[in-house]
């Protein structure tokens, strides 16, 4: 039975999401010892998803029906993405390596073969889990999370289109891609506040990246300075700004590419979200070629961590922490997927002697996309979110063909 939200006004619950925002904040720069305690173990920005989710779990408002969510990922995270990648200092990411680039490829693998793997074996402890007929047989379905996991929600569609997935079905499995993919994210979000410890395990070399950090953070000291309304108004001229542009082109650019070369759609390069995410971020580098680099001296990463704030609560009161108890084996299967691109990720950066930071944008970037690989790779560090938008819009353009070779796997194990 479908519950009714007892709070239904958008505006009142964006005004709950602020409100639980400013309350983490205020507690985890408290000088409390209790706080203090608390937040050493229990990351600030997990709270700020969490927290939100416990919201739409026990029916206080209802994710799915709200309209912030559409509004917030496609005019607030371009905004974000183009302030904290305004300040983005080339040489230095350059100084990163190709470790980044080889743990998201690891991720990829790791979905492109899990999936297969984990029907193969629920196909043999339970059947049914993973069986079922025409257009409701379960692997069509689960074709439309490695699509999710790998792109994004335009290869996902197209996988669901491609394969023939009912509504039914893809329904479920939009679930279930929500919520294991969330509960990794809290993990990664979680394992970013004890990133040293873990790197000491992997006997990873870090020192590029706190290199990067503190050059960013004495760029901040020396040239940081008290803003001016001034300051902070050219500021989101400019992040508002490329934001619009972005809107004004990926409006043309998407459907004369759906057109005149229909075939690009395997590359979502029909896709309008993917131009806005792919236009914001350029335009943020093409900025950090200019002087609107020094807007970084008053604040300009600071007003994007904040946006990015309100994706992460706007990201968590989508989830249902309850639904997981629906159909429990079919859950099983996605966290057996999961559970299977942690352990490639794992190995190879074991191998390769990645730092952890590595493995969690590098996991995010394929199974979040460009909405969460930022979140994740902030929780570093902000100057850090770029790395993840990066890597997530070359998601999008392997997600269709990763996504319909893993489909084709599963289908061949269940003989569909």
């Amino acid at each position: 039975m479908q519950y009714i939200a007892l709070i239904q006004n958008d505006a009142v619950v964006l005004g709950l999401l602020m409100s639980t925002l400013g309350l983490v904040f205020y507690t985890s720069s408290s000088n409390n010892a209790f706080w203090q305690k608390f937040y050493k173990v229990v990351p600030s920005v997990l709270l700020c998803y969490f927290i939100p989710s416990l919201y739409n779990s026990f029916g206080l408002i209802d994710g799915n029906e709200s309209k912030l969510y559409p509004i917030i990922s496609r005019y607030i995270l371009p905004v974000s993405l183009v302030l904290l990648t305004i300040s983005i200092d080339f040489p230095a990411l350059k100084r990163l390596g190709g470790k980044a680039l080889i743990m998201f490829l690891a991720g990829t693998v790791g979905i492109v073969l899990g999936g297969p793997l984990a029907v193969a074996v629920f196909s043999v402890v339970s059947p049914e889990t993973v069986g079922g007929e025409g257009p409701d047989a379960v692997w069509r379905g689960l074709s439309t999370i490695a699509g999710s996991w790998i792109g994004g929600s335009a290869n996902q569609t197209a996988m669901k289109e491609v394969f023939g997935a009912s509504d039914k079905l893809f329904s479920a499995m939009i679930t279930m891609d929500v919520i294991v993919a969330n509960i990794w994210m809290a993990f990664l979000l979680y394992g970013a506040g004890i990133s040293k410890k873990l790197d000491a395990k992997l006997k990873a070399d870090a020192s590029a990246i706190t290199a990067l950090q503190t050059k960013l953070a004495n760029y901040q000291s020396n040239n940081a300075k008290i803003p001016s309304t001034g300051n902070l108004m050219i500021i989101c001229a400019i992040g508002f700004g490329v934001m619009g542009l972005s809107h004004l082109l990926a409006d043309w650019i998407a459907p004369a590419i759906q057109e005149h070369a229909p075939f690009l759609e395997e590359f979502s390069l029909t896709s309008v979200y993917f131009w806005i995410i792919v236009l914001a971020t350029t335009g943020g580098l093409l900025l950090s070629l200019t002087s609107a680099k020094n807007l970084e001296g008053v604040g300009a990463s600071k007003v994007g961590t904040l946006l990015l704030y309100v994706l992460v609560a706007s990201v968590g009161m989508k989830m249902d922490v309850l639904a997981i108890f629906d159909n429990p084996l079919l859950f099983g299967v996605g966290l057996l997927w999961m559970a299977f691109h942690v352990l490639i990720m794992l190995v190879v950066a074991k191998l390769i002697k990645a730092p952890f930071f590595f493995v969690a944008v590098g996991s995010q970037a394929n199974v979040g996309g460009a909405a969460s690989a930022p979140i994740v790779a902030s929780a570093f560090a902000p100057s850090l979110a770029p790395v993840g938008v990066l890597l997530a819009v070359l998601g999008y353009a392997l997600g269709t063909y990763g996504a319909y070779l893993s489909g084709l796997m599963m289908k061949w194990i269940v003989g569909g």
